[in-house]
């Protein structure tokens, strides 16, 4: 079955680079190019025992790619104009209405292209598919890759459980807030129970339109839901996720130099967190709470492109470099 063997040669990769660390963007692009060579190889193998079959499995996966795109635009429509009615119309909130809409607008001008024969249209069509396409790719490979690292959840000891802010409102913590603290209760709770001493910390500075330092309201939260005071450090100096995980670390590594931990975060954040924990050298995984779903698309959207722009030059790179090869075949 030498038709699978790159399957598997991408899904050993995927394997032992989880192994090294959970938390590297690579693994969603192992974790895809194995999806991908597994289905042609199906392609393959069936093309070579079954030739009706192949052809027959190569029109239902493109009849099935097409209805899923208009299906996913549909979706993310829908979903952008709930986004707007509930949250408001700021650039975040429009997201997935910017997307499902950049999806019709595509397949609009594919069936242009085949309709008229233009071939200026045609070589705009081009570079748009391949632009796309790469960054569908990306996309694919960081949603896929989140969903899987979600599943896993920490075992053994823990020194610390760490929360991340995510904004008061007048000062109160909000539901997005207190689901990530809830979670992170339910995880010191388990821990306690099993005969362990973890502590929690509540990470969130002091926002500009914020009378009080996140972590403060944080810290009052769990008291009140009944975690003992004396069981909870309050980072209060920090304004961004990476700020929030580099001070934590940081106090971690004052109480206990050896420390494991922790850290929660909503679910569409936690594998951009887990990145980001590895880069400022967090000892610990990250795991999800439970997020609204009307939420989740725009937010799933927003985390890849907080991922895509951290590696601007690169990803810039190589959509330019498309745009060129897709200009240079139309000219040609």
């Amino acid at each position: 079955m030498i038709v699978f063997a790159p399957a598997g040669i991408f899904l050993l990769a995927l394997g032992v680079s989880m192994l090294r660390d959970r938390r590297r963007l690579r693994n969603g692009v192992y974790l895809v190019l194995a999806l991908f060579a597994a289905s042609l190889g199906l392609l393959l193998w069936a093309g070579q025992t079954h030739p009706r079959l192949a052809g027959a499995l190569a029109v239902a996966l493109l009849v099935l790619a097409v209805l899923s795109a208009l299906t996913l635009a549909v979706f993310l429509i829908r979903n952008g104009l709930t986004m707007v009615r509930k949250e408001g119309r700021s650039p975040a909130n429009l997201l997935s209405l910017l997307a499902g809409l950049g999806i019709m607008g595509l397949s609009a001008m594919l069936v242009t292209t085949l309709v008229t024969g233009s071939r200026a249209l045609g070589t705009v069509t081009v570079v748009a598919v391949l632009v796309v396409g790469y960054v569908s790719f990306l996309f694919s490979c960081f949603l896929l890759y989140s969903l899987l690292y979600g599943w896993f959840r920490p075992r053994g000891r823990l020194d610390f459980v760490v929360v991340l802010g995510s904004g008061l409102v007048r000062d109160k913590v909000p539901p997005l807030l207190a689901s990530r603290l809830s979670k992170g209760r339910a995880v010191y709770e388990a821990q306690v129970a099993a005969g362990g001493d973890p502590t929690m910390v509540t990470s969130g500075g002091q926002g500009p339109d914020e009378d009080r330092p996140e972590a403060q309201a944080m810290a009052e939260f769990l008291i009140e839901a009944g975690v003992p005071q004396d069981r909870i450090l309050q980072e209060s100096k920090s304004g961004t996720t990476e700020e929030n995980l580099a001070f934590s670390g940081a106090l971690m590594r004052e109480v206990d130099p050896g420390y494991r931990c922790v850290v929660v975060t909503n679910n569409y954040h936690a594998f951009r967190a887990a990145v980001t924990a590895r880069r400022t050298g967090i000892n610990g995984q990250v795991i999800g709470s439970p997020t609204a779903r009307y939420f989740w698309p725009s937010a799933v959207i927003r985390e890849f492109v907080a991922v895509f722009m951290d590696h601007k030059l690169i990803n810039f790179g190589m959509c330019a470099l498309l745009a060129l090869a897709g200009a240079l075949t139309g000219v040609l």
